[in-house]
């Protein structure tokens, strides 16, 4: 049987969960946090002991897993990484393979860093505002430049 929540029979167990979401996650989306393993760890431990207090408060497993939820992905609603590489898929997807896509946006991505810090991406209505477009554009002249002096690699 197959759930979407974890089961509360062990704190080991909802900690393991809590964890490998996490990571999960951040490998796909949050790349340099990826490795920090002191934040995934005290990040899962915050959401399990969430999810076990809501619980013991009359929480339903539902409403627990979503209170878990938002402190495990707490300060992570904007991704970098996910804009340039949906950047890389929508301008530069002729020149190269599907399959080449994501490690080319990989690999740009510690030299887009200077970019991102020009505009508020800590906020969360970042992605709804006028800056994100403006954020897309300068991604994607930054990427065209690099391939043109650098190629595709």
């Amino acid at each position: 049987m197959t759930t979407n929540f974890p089961i509360q029979k062990t704190a080991a167990r909802d900690l393991s969960y809590f964890t490998l979401t996490l990571q999960s996650y951040l490998n796909e989306s949050f790349p340099e946090l990826s490795v920090d393993k002191t934040f995934i760890e005290e990040r899962a431990d915050l959401a399990a002991k969430t999810y076990s207090d809501a619980l013991a408060a009359g929480h339903t497993q539902i409403e627990a897993a979503e209170l878990s939820n938002s402190v495990l992905y707490e300060g992570l609603h904007f991704s970098g990484f996910d804009t340039l590489f949906k950047v890389v898929c929508n301008e530069f997807d002729t020149y190269m393979a599907d399959e080449d896509l994501r490690p080319f946006a990989q690999k740009m991505y510690p030299h887009c860093k200077e970019v991102f810090a020009n505009y508020p991406t800590d906020e969360p209505e970042f992605i709804d505002s006028p800056a994100y477009d403006l954020l897309y554009t300068e991604l994607t002249g930054t990427v065209a430049l690099h391939i043109e002096e650098h190629g595709v690699w």
